[in-house]
């Protein structure tokens, strides 16, 4: 039976200040995406949460998060080339050390020694996991994610194109949470789907949302695998996954994280693993049929109103049991927003 005690009430609890303003306040504080590794061979543009970046590595294999303007005639680094642990500005090739930003070298200049110290790139954090490269945009962020359906498990990882999405990032995880829209969506890629939504099994530990279901093979393309568990796993502010389980094939995973541009406008960087020895389809073969599945969803979730979840509750929705795990997420994001504005040691 469904718990229907497990469907957070709403308006979510307020914290201090437009629900709204706090929201992007927290994101500034967690890690985002904002490259694929694979890209990495030139410097790479990206926008975080309105702050223009440059992405590259380094010659000593090292990725490199800074900010994209040069502070001597605001050229774009992004145009520029990198000179072993520097980047070069394309304007006049001032160039800046990959470790703190400064400048370490103006051409013009016959005297090294008197070059303008003060100028500066911006340096932010780096980690480099699933095939992608993330940053946060204040202070050392907040934990990293981890998935314990991976523990001890050995994956190829595949990193899929980066697709544009005119939502915010919780529609976006939304989205990706939501199984009552797959038969009205996602017909052509999953086949025939049921209707009526089978009674939800979520629990939500802090931040972290879980559900089991079963993968009954349709006729879509993508279910070319065969029955399946899949394991779904959620965490706030942004990343979703589903690991399906084959018993004879080995474990498969689709991952997605949207990353804000701006508040209600995200890039989807996204990913598929097979297990080291998965005996079902490839790793080219399911990223090929995720696309498919992600890209039925755009146009769908990018005329959704409002662009982003209403925190501050001007827009009237309801809900039903089938919404579980969304309403869940929704409470998760509510304390990851009130975990990360509190004030230390409270």
């Amino acid at each position: 039976m469904l718990d229907q005690s497990q469907i957070p009430s709403s308006p979510l609890p307020a914290f201090g200040g437009p629900k709204r303003e706090a929201a992007e306040a927290a994101m500034r504080r967690a890690w985002w995406p904002v490259a694929r590794s694979v890209d990495l061979a030139t410097p790479q543009p990206a926008i975080l949460l309105g702050q223009r970046l440059v992405v590259y590595r380094t010659e000593s294999g090292r990725a490199v998060v800074q900010s994209r303007r040069c502070p001597h005639r605001g050229g774009d680094m992004c145009q520029g080339k990198v000179h072993g642990e520097a980047i070069g500005c394309p304007y006049h090739g001032w160039q800046f050390s990959a470790e703190d930003g400064v400048v370490s070298h103006v051409p013009s200049m016959p005297d090294q020694s008197k070059r303008p110290m003060k100028a500066q790139l911006k340096t932010y954090p780096v980690i480099e996991q699933w095939g992608h490269v993330w940053t946060v945009l204040e202070g050392e962020g907040t934990d990293f994610y981890q998935v314990p359906a991976w523990d001890g498990v050995t994956f190829e990882w595949m990193a899929g194109t980066p697709l544009d999405s005119v939502t915010g990032v919780a529609v976006a995880i939304e989205n990706f949470r939501d199984v009552a829209h797959f038969p009205f969506v996602h017909e052509v890629s999953m086949g025939p789907t049921p209707h009526v939504v089978e009674p939800l099994h979520v629990k939500r530990e802090g931040l972290t949302i879980t559900m089991d279901r079963p993968l009954l093979a349709g006729a879509g393309d993508w279910a070319t695998d065969g029955n399946c568990d899949m394991h779904y796993f959620c965490a706030a502010p942004g990343i979703a996954t589903i690991t399906y389980d084959y018993p004879d094939k080995g474990k498969r995973v689709v991952v997605g994280f949207p990353s804000p541009m701006a508040y209600d406008h995200v890039m989807i960087f996204w990913g598929v693993a097979n297990e080291v020895g998965f005996k079902g389809e490839s790793l080219e073969e399911c990223l090929r049929l995720e696309e498919i599945v992600y890209r039925e969803d755009l146009p769908i979730a990018g005329a959704l109103e409002p662009r982003e979840v209403d925190w501050d509750g001007g827009y009237e929705e309801h809900s039903v049991p089938a919404d579980l795990f969304t309403l869940n997420y929704r409470r998760a994001f509510n304390e990851f927003v009130t975990r990360t504005l509190a004030p230390a040691g409270s």
